[in-house]
């Protein structure tokens, strides 16, 4: 089994620390490298933290979205790909992925439900699910909702893309240390 992911981020940042002590290798993949027609990582899966969208912490947003045909590509193939929050209040934050998201940002703590026995709702197993940060939520989710509020927001939206997955979440913690070894492990890598 293969054991490896990106981090779409400007520079280097706790959180990679965080995914290697888990057993991943975690490559930093830049704004630069992604608009670059000449990178070709080879990769399980994509991670792209929270605040992306927002560019008091991040200028990785126009990167994503040139290389919107290739991260469709990459989902199409096999590829994984999670996206956290965009800690941004306007509407097309997410316009470079290949599915309609519709995130609505705000702050709030909230018990959370999940929805289905699925793999990917590990992504709590670390965590008292009486009280979860989040920092919006998905409205109208196109999606298959794996949890909400108690209110029924959508906090954890994933999204089958030809043979890969896409996951839209907006939860403000660290995915659990059993999420990230099940998301960044697969069989075969693919070319990002």
């Amino acid at each position: 089994m293969i054991q490896k992911t990106g981090v779409a981020w400007d520079c280097s940042l706790p959180f990679i620390r965080y995914i290697e002590d888990t057993g991943i290798t975690c490559e930093l993949i830049t704004p630069q490298m992604i608009g670059a027609p000449y990178y070709r990582g080879k990769l399980v899966s994509l991670i792209i933290p929270t605040g992306f969208g927002n560019k008091a912490y991040s200028d990785l947003l126009p990167a994503l979205r040139a290389s919107s045909a290739r991260i469709k590509r990459f989902l199409d193939k096999g590829g994984r790909v999670i996206v956290f929050g965009a800690m941004s209040t306007e509407a097309d934050r997410y316009d470079w992925l290949p599915v309609t998201v519709e995130y609505v940002s705000g702050y709030f703590s909230s018990p959370v439900h999940l929805i289905k026995d699925d793999p990917i709702t590990t992504i709590f197993e670390d965590f008292d699910t009486s009280e979860i940060d989040c920092d919006g939520y998905i409205k109208d989710p196109q999606g298959d909702v794996l949890a909400h509020t108690d209110d029924g927001k959508a906090i954890v939206v994933s999204y089958p893309i030809g043979k890969g997955t896409l996951i839209v979440t907006t939860i403000h913690e660290y995915p659990s240390r059993g999420f990230i070894r099940h998301f960044c492990t697969c069989e075969s890598e693919t070319l990002f």
